[in-house]
């Protein structure tokens, strides 16, 4: 078991290189000045250290604004749907009505839909409500999500349904089975479902870039874009604000990886 375990780290090992390598980079070429980034062939340890392009980012720019909008619409989104993807995800795949596995099936296929396809239209309806140019209008369309759904039901599809059964003998109504029963066994699902909708909305650029106009309500994602223009960049501004950018991605993956894990091997059970 040792011998194939040291084997199996002698194959991941590069693997793992590769995938760091890239962040290691950025990381080093955030402290890099301008002259060493268009240098060419790039270089790929800085000659000194440099936080010129952290200043900028923190002294030039609105950034902790952006972060604080980027937190927000964020945690908003996670918070609806954690609610609404179990909540729906549950009446999936315990509640049976006329219909219920085509409708299942219909939201799915919602995700195989591009959402440059519908981006006009979501537009249009966002200005007649008046809720473009705010971050209400970040928030709406990411309330729920046919993946999350699908994750939540596959998730509670393999749960045993011996444990609600007495739960209900003991006369807890349904409702009461999902908060007090089901729910706390779920946390692994439910984490992961956070992880992802987090990860999704903080990296989101497309939707902002439409419906923001005022710098105020700007995401990090489209602040970091104003470092760079139509024939000159300012890249180590890029760097260190996409570093800065990045940490909260990584943090939460790393405190969620294991929940996430979880989630995934009872999704695939199911």
């Amino acid at each position: 078991m040792r011998r194939r375990a040291g084997r199996w780290h002698l194959l991941l090992a590069p693997m793992a290189a590769v995938v760091v390598l890239p962040f290691v980079w950025l990381l080093l070429s955030s402290v890099m000045t301008q002259a060493e980034l268009n240098r060419f062939p790039p270089a790929f340890w800085p000659d000194g250290v440099d936080l010129g392009g952290y200043r900028t980012v923190m002294e030039r720019s609105n950034f902790l604004r952006w972060f604080v909008n980027s937190v927000i619409v964020s945690g908003a989104i996670v918070v609806a749907q954690v609610v609404l993807c179990s909540t729906a995800g549950y009446a999936f795949a315990r509640i049976r009505f006329a219909g219920s596995k085509l409708v299942l099936i219909l939201v799915i296929a919602t995700a195989l839909i591009p959402f440059q396809l519908t981006v006009i239209p979501t537009f249009l309806i966002f200005n007649e409500a008046g809720l473009t140019d705010t971050l209400g209008a970040l928030i709406v369309p990411q309330l729920a999500s046919a993946v999350g759904i699908f994750l939540m039901t596959s998730f509670f599809q393999s749960f045993p349904k011996e444990l609600e059964e007495a739960a209900r003998i003991d006369g807890c109504s349904r409702a009461a089975v999902f908060y007090r029963v089901v729910l706390p066994v779920a946390r692994p699902a439910l984490a992961a479902l956070a992880v992802i909708t987090f990860i999704t909305a903080w990296n989101d650029l497309f939707w902002p870039l439409v419906a923001i106009n005022s710098e105020d309500n700007y995401t990090v994602q489209v602040g970091l874009t104003t470092f760079q223009g139509q024939h000159r960049a300012d890249w180590p501004a890029v760097m260190a604000g996409t570093v800065l950018t990045t940490l909260p991605v990584l943090l939460v993956f790393l405190f969620g990886q294991r929940r996430f894990v979880q989630a995934l091997t009872g999704a695939v059970k199911g």
